[in-house]
């Protein structure tokens, strides 16, 4: 998961975004009776459509939820060294165990095809495959990715697999991280060794999870791992990241004839917080910084009108030639929604701290001078306990800047989700009565199907997750997932949310 993340961008920007956001900011309207800003009608959920051949879907991430953590041969991870430093992390969580995963695999694979799941998103662990993340194979780390993706296919399930979410092995941390240009070519080889053992199996690859995300929380703001908060780090492994992009999207091909390659990028759609030029200007940036520092790379092979004054090339280590190395057709574009952002003009620096959530660690507290503005989630629609305001059209506005800004390509949706802290209830036979996840859905997936209807190419949707686990910083105190487990003894439920999903996957449309 997540940073839970244009969309002013060429369009948006222009009156609709205006008009949108003076509508939702709320000069609120004052009335009782007026509906909860941002829900949809029961008539727009029970119309919705979607395309024959639809990929219904969930979504994990190995550090999350496999566990097993040095076993079989695995190296530490950056993620390893976090959690078992005193402080990091909500409760003392660490992802040693998680949802045992590792282990527990077949049975959470036979809940994928109990609830008519057509494709499962899931992460390799850089450190199982190489535990330095240089040099020899570790074959019981492929080995062990080869019998997971055994049982997916024998359930009819497709692999997506993304390369990278987040866990960069604590060996190449040591080298520098991702602001060492280094790391592009050993992303490559490992890029390459996962498409040679496993290109057999695996056709879709993402090579980053949010790489906005871990390259600004890890190095510009320092709340995740490796804890660097330095800008200037931050713009040099986001280049790095850009380069790795490219070279693991060569090395993918180049070893496997049968592989698409395409992404799975954070974003939140962009509304300026007033009509003032000064805020229009300043969601253009953060739609270009936020959302497609790392698209417009790899489409154009440049970087998007991020920063005031400019591009700092010298700051990030440019070099002649680079632009060609990060640009490449990718075959699709896949990103996450979780929330919105309303945008304004800044040119103080800000250096605050934040929230050990992902979802609202955006606007990165070094730098702003560079980029001028201020971003803040609204709160008109419900807030979910995980802290996150609920906010169904902001898929529609994303999913319809997407197609516009980049020829209408195919779209995946590989993450969007809510987290709830619903448990099993004993009166009730057990069953964990989620019933706000199930209307978070059905409004969410409507205006998806609304932008479907108007011409998007979207071809799947995963919901995030397939189980409870670990979430980063706040560790096991938000609950994402439509399978409820029990880390006293691994034990799965599949909540109320997970039934009805799997109805709605069953029938390819919304249900009751």
């Amino acid at each position: 998961m997540m940073d839970r993340r244009s969309f002013l961008g060429r369009s948006l920007a222009a009156t609709g975004g205006t008009l949108l956001a003076c509508r939702e900011m709320g000069q609120a309207d004052s009335a009782s009776s007026q509906p909860v800003p941002g829900t949809i009608s029961e008539a727009e959920i029970a119309n919705a459509k979607f395309p024959e051949g639809f990929l219904w879907g969930m979504a994990t991430a190995s550090y999350q939820v496999e566990g097993a953590w040095n076993e079989d041969g695995k190296g530490e991870s950056i993620w390893d060294r976090w959690t078992h430093t005193v402080g990091k992390i909500r409760g003392a969580g660490t992802g040693d165990v998680a949802c045992d995963h590792y282990h527990l695999y077949p049975q959470d694979i036979a809940i994928l095809k109990r609830l008519d799941q057509k494709s499962y998103r899931f992460s390799i662990s850089w450190a199982r495959i190489q535990p330095t993340g240089r040099g020899a194979v570790n074959h019981k780390g492929i080995d062990h990715y080869k019998r997971v993706m055994d049982a997916l296919l024998e359930a009819g399930i497709r692999p997506f697999c993304t390369l990278y979410h987040w866990d960069l092995p604590q060996g190449l941390e040591d080298l520098g991280g991702w602001p060492n240009r280094d790391l592009a070519g050993y992303y490559a080889d490992y890029a390459g060794i996962l498409a040679k053992h496993l290109g057999d199996q695996i056709q879709v690859w993402a090579p980053f999870n949010m790489p906005w995300t871990f390259t600004n929380l890890g190095y510009g703001t320092g709340v995740f791992p490796p804890g660097r908060a330095s800008y200037t780090d931050f713009l040099k492994a986001a280049h790095t990241v850009n380069l790795a992009q490219g070279e693991a999207f060569r090395s993918i091909k180049a070893a496997s004839s049968k592989a698409t390659v395409g992404s799975a990028y954070g974003m939140s759609p962009a509304y300026p917080a007033t009509d003032r030029e000064a805020d229009k200007s300043a969601a253009a940036r953060y739609n270009a910084m936020n959302n497609l520092y790392f698209l417009e790379t790899a489409m154009h092979g440049k970087y998007p009108n991020a920063f005031v004054g400019g591009v700092p090339y010298e700051a990030m280590g440019f070099r002649a030639g680079d632009d060609k190395i990060m640009q490449v057709p990718l075959d699709w574009i896949g990103f996450h929604y979780y929330s919105r952002r309303f945008v304004s003009a800044s040119a103080a620096s800000a250096h605050g701290g934040g929230s050990l959530a992902t979802e609202t660690q955006d606007t990165g507290a070094a730098g702003n001078d560079l980029t001028q503005f201020t971003s803040v989630m609204p709160t008109q629609g419900p807030i979910t306990d995980g802290g996150l305001e609920i906010w169904p059209r902001g898929i529609y506005d994303l999913v319809m800047q997407i197609s516009r800004a980049y020829n209408n390509p195919i779209i995946e949706i590989t993450e969007s989700g809510c987290g709830y802290l619903d448990t099993p209830y004993d009166r009730d036979g057990g069953r964990v009565p989620d019933t706000r996840r199930i209307e978070f859905f059905r409004s969410e997936l409507a205006e998806l199907a609304r932008a479907i209807a108007d011409g998007a190419r979207v071809r799947s949707f995963h919901a995030w997750s397939a189980l409870d686990n670990f979430e980063w910083n706040d560790g096991y105190t938000q609950r994402y997932g439509l399978t409820y487990v029990d880390y006293r003894d691994q034990k799965r439920t599949v909540k109320d949310s997970g039934m009805w999903y799997g109805r709605v996957a069953a029938a390819n449309r919304l249900v009751i």
